[in-house]
């Protein structure tokens, strides 16, 4: 599939790969994902605020990545997860959600107590972000597209449900908008 990819799409998975070393993530996710593209310009015929959607993606990570659907359906069973994340940084710090596996001091120690040298180099792809990809490919071909480019990436991105595609459509970003005014 990946021979499918424009040069541009191509930068925006090892982009992605960057930007989950740069935090330090287990996983390249979907978020991962977005931020290269955003740092590509890649959504700049949106006009999209970059600061303002990595602000809304820092605070859905700093929800342990639950989405706005999960916050209400929480909320229907009487749990404000407002007060949820604030009890859990009250006692472990500011962002503990946000790390969804030990970093750091953390990491496991091999046979005689070493250490993981340094960071990892290759971060697998999450679930999710190999469902965005093959969903990418899915758009261009109903489209009848020979390629994958990063206006596929993007219509996948907000086809999904989840932090991602809520942070996006915050931002005015839907599909039908997305497909009307990005090209290939």
């Amino acid at each position: 599939m990946f021979e499918r990819f424009t040069a541009t799409a191509r930068s925006a998975v090892v982009g992605a790969q960057a930007e989950a070393a740069q935090a330090d993530a287990t996983t390249v996710g979907e978020e991962h994902l977005l931020l290269a593209l955003l740092e590509q310009g890649a959504l700049d015929p949106l006009g999209v605020d970059r600061a303002a959607v990595r602000a809304g993606l820092g605070e859905a990570r700093r929800r342990g990545g639950l989405s706005k659907a999960d916050e209400e359906a929480l909320a229907g069973l009487g749990i404000d997860l407002g007060e949820v994340v604030a009890r859990i940084e009250e006692t472990h710090g500011e962002g503990a959600l946000s790390a969804a596996a030990p970093r750091g001091r953390a990491r496991a120690a091999g046979l005689f107590g070493r250490r993981e040298p340094g960071p990892r180099s290759h971060r697998p792809f999450a679930t999710e972000t190999k469902q965005v990809l093959e969903k990418s490919l899915r758009i261009a071909l109903g489209r009848k597209d020979r390629e994958i480019g990063a206006r596929h990436l993007v219509l996948a991105l907000v086809a999904r449900p989840g932090p991602v595609s809520e942070v996006l459509a915050d931002h005015g970003v839907t599909y039908e908008r997305a497909e009307r005014e990005l090209s290939g």
